[in-house]
């Protein structure tokens, strides 16, 4: 064979191998750093409160069987200068008691606008066209740090007539767009002794490792140093005003996460099956047969003989059937790939909520690699 002829081949083999490494889908992706985990100590902050909603169209709260409402209204008019006369049986039914929670996002400063979700405690129908009066809300150290009112809006409607009722979407809650004013702030310090910690959203030490060797190389040797699987420690600039452009820098810097654990998320209640691309089985047989009891219950009518003055008697009859069906042993093939696996699960013609019976059996026989987890 000539050099010619055989240089020729090598750079066609070269070049079938670059279109298919091209051609060829890729597992690996990288995502930016802000999506794989946050800096500590920068978070929301949840607030909540009780108020009093009112300008109800005779659809608020039933103050008999809700005194609360009646004892917090009292005590807001007497705070106005407005005396109830005692023993007075107030009837509304226009005010309605509310709880009112919000969430203080991180760097919020006093002054600032969030929006406030006002959601019905009692038994009042509908809270469409309320007012929420002046309420406090405190956070978890009893300060209050938001004052929130305004008219809500409410995205559901509703009429009812002579026992008849029609309903869209919910009535007994709603939002308050820029609710609340912001009374007090939460400090959240980053980097103010020169060192913040990332904590990643998933606990992993592979990609734990991998964020550390991007930081290195972006900002320099030293710069960043895993202490778990979690947390990630980062030298921050001495100076107050570099951290902001540092931290964004930081947060674009995109990592390729370790692929997750094989894992197959079952919902109990609904019978929903969810398995990632890492899922596998291996070859398997399995038998699966369906088992019904259909009961049906119908009145027979007994009448009396006439002139017997006997009275009608209904006397219910019940016919049983127990159904199996069909179970025949089929073969479930292994696969390298999710699709494999799939096309093997559904070779059972099994509904999604025997699917849940078949992968806890297929656990247990080891032919499922994955982990089962119930939700």
């Amino acid at each position: 064979m000539s050099k010619t002829s055989f240089g020729t081949q090598v750079r066609a083999l070269l070049l079938l191998a670059a279109v298919l490494a091209t051609a060829a889908p890729s597992l690996a992706y990288a995502e930016r750093l802000r999506e794989l985990a946050s800096v500590q100590g920068v978070r929301d902050n949840p607030i909540i409160g009780y108020g009093l909603m009112v300008g109800l169209d005779g659809t608020g709260d039933q103050t008999m069987q809700t005194p609360f409402t009646t004892q917090s209204l009292s005590n807001m008019l007497a705070q106005l200068g407005v005396t109830i006369p005692e023993g007075k049986n107030m009837q509304l039914k226009n005010v309605a008691a509310v709880m009112v929670t919000a969430t203080l996002p991180p760097f919020v400063r006093p002054g600032q606008s969030i929006d406030v979700t006002v959601s019905s405690m009692g038994n009042a129908k509908s809270l469409r066209g309320g007012t929420l009066l002046m309420t406090p809300l405190k956070g978890a150290d009893g300060q209050v740090y938001a004052i929130a009112q305004g008219n809500m809006v409410v995205g559901g409607a509703g009429a009812s007539a002579n026992g008849s009722k029609v309903q869209i979407n919910q009535l007994s809650s709603g939002r308050i767009p820029n609710g609340a004013l912001v009374e007090r702030a939460v400090e959240a310090p980053v980097g103010g002794d020169g060192v913040f910690s990332l904590e990643l959203n998933r606990s992993d030490f592979g990609t734990a490792q991998r964020a550390v060797e991007a930081i290195n190389r972006q900002f320099g040797a030293g710069s960043a140093d895993a202490l778990d699987g979690r947390v990630i420690r980062v030298r921050a600039p001495d100076s107050a005003s570099e951290r902001v452009s540092f931290l964004a820098r930081l947060e674009s810097l995109e990592i390729t996460p370790t692929q997750a654990p094989a894992r197959v998320v079952i919902n109990a209640r609904t019978g929903s099956v969810v398995m990632n691309q890492a899922v596998r089985v291996n070859d398997c047989a399995v038998a699966h047969g369906n088992l019904s009891v259909v009961i049906n219950t119908e009145p027979v009518i007994s009448q009396p003989a006439p002139f017997s003055n006997g009275t009608t008697v209904a006397v219910p009859t019940s016919q049983i059937s127990v159904n199996q069906g069909g179970g025949a042993l089929q073969v479930v093939r292994g696969g390298a790939s999710l699709a494999d696996v799939v096309k093997g699960l559904n070779t059972l013609g099994a509904n999604p909520q025997d699917l849940v019976s078949i992968l806890q059996a297929m656990k247990s026989a080891g032919a499922l690699r994955a982990e089962l987890e119930i939700i």
